[in-house]
């Protein structure tokens, strides 16, 4: 959805509001809460197309606090569910997620509880749903869990970069961090226009500019993931840079030089895979990037989801070699639950066959050998048999 400027004949002045004594409290428990966030957001959605005032939208909800409605948009725009203008006034208009989710409250970061234990230790959160339906377990991070410190992240505009090797859930806990999230998947056939846009045919002849996700994100307040950045080439990435160095705009040369104005909410994130051939991580790229954040397989939960505890220790010892430089390749989680997959339909020998076959070729004689070594069963990799 494309954000429209204010027009030049905007309503008066509408200061933000202040919450005061008289003004409900908006709690994510209060019931209240969730009936005002309903009829806040299904009011937006009803004008997609306007950017509204905070009181415009109270008296036309008929809420009797301005300030408990500001509350709520605020939530709305830290959730991606609207975008926050501040010019000077403070302006709201719902983004295609905030349609989407049709009135309902955004999903909360997962919560902490101190448990009984001497030492106040945090219980484990419950998983967070991804957009394909799975579940992201979420891991210790600081003090923290590590899908709702990035929304901690996000909130104080703290670019992050994730990097391991591919596999270990880098694009999984983003997708469960943040429901607005737009992705590039990068290659190094990536070009400006994967992230500005470019004209397409329209029906009927002529052609029509579709703008790209980067300026997505920037107009509607969202999440881009630039998913394997150190693969696309640097003079392309610096199209990334003015919307990260504090000037928060961007200029399409293809659409007559129009400039893009980040909003409030816009974020990005970027996944690097090291040693996958052809990525560079170049100083220009890593100097925008406050936290560099380190991703690898979680062993304690591949077996916590069903892996076999042999399978695990011979993947263990695949990644030691691999950090070693003795071996080129290693299973990681993807590659461990898809062993649960096939182990469930196909059963446990057809499963360690796949995983040695699935490995490179000259990897596969390592991941046989550390298979067969700790399972005590001679693996061949997974091929048809006789009739």
């Amino acid at each position: 959805m494309t954000t429209p400027h204010p027009p030049a004949g905007s309503p008066q002045n509408d200061p933000a509001p202040t919450s005061g004594a008289g003004t409900p409290r908006t709690g994510a428990g209060s019931g209240r809460s969730g009936y005002l966030y309903r009829k806040v957001a299904l009011h937006l959605a009803d004008h997609p197309d306007q950017i509204l005032k905070v009181g415009e939208i109270t008296r036309a909800i008929g809420a009797p606090s301005s300030g408990a409605v500001f509350e709520v948009l605020k939530k709305m725009a830290a959730a991606g569910h609207a975008t926050h203008h501040r010019d000077p006034h403070h302006r709201f208009q719902i983004t295609q997620a905030g349609i989407d989710a049709a009135g309902a409250l955004p999903p909360a970061a997962p919560r902490t509880r101190s448990g009984g234990s001497a030492g106040g230790r945090q219980s484990r959160p419950a998983p967070v749903p991804r957009p394909n339906g799975t579940l992201y377990h979420p891991r210790r991070l600081g003090k923290g869990w590590d899908v709702e410190e990035l929304r901690r992240l996000r909130a104080q505009q703290v670019p992050v970069l994730l990097y391991g090797p591919p596999g270990t859930g880098k694009t999984a806990m983003v997708e469960a961090a943040f429901p607005d999230l737009l992705t590039v998947a990068g290659t190094g056939d990536t070009v400006v226009d994967d992230f500005l846009g470019s004209y397409n045919p329209v029906p009927g002849g002529g052609y029509e500019f579709v703008h790209g996700p980067l300026v997505m994100a920037m107009r509607e307040g969202r999440v881009l993931l630039v998913d394997d950045a150190t693969l696309i080439p640097p003079r392309v990435l610096a199209v990334l840079y003015p919307a990260m160095d504090g000037r928060g705009t961007v200029t399409i040369p293809a659409h007559g030089n129009e400039t893009v104005q980040a909003v409030d909410g816009f974020y990005i994130v970027a996944g690097h895979n090291p040693g996958v051939h052809g990525a560079v991580l170049t100083e220009a790229l890593a100097s925008r990037f406050t936290v560099h954040l380190h991703v690898t397989t979680d062993w304690d939960l591949a077996r916590q989801l069903g892996v076999p505890r042999p399978v695990v220790a011979a993947a263990m010892d695949l990644n030691a070699d691999l950090a070693a430089g003795k071996t080129v390749w290693a299973p990681q989680l993807r590659e461990l639950l898809g062993f649960v997959t096939v182990r469930d339909q196909l059963g446990m020998s057809a499963a360690l066959a796949n995983l040695a076959g699935i490995a490179p070729e000259d990897a596969r004689d390592d991941v046989t050998a550390a298979l067969a070594r700790h399972t005590g069963t001679p693996i061949t990799a997974l091929a048809l048999g006789k009739r």
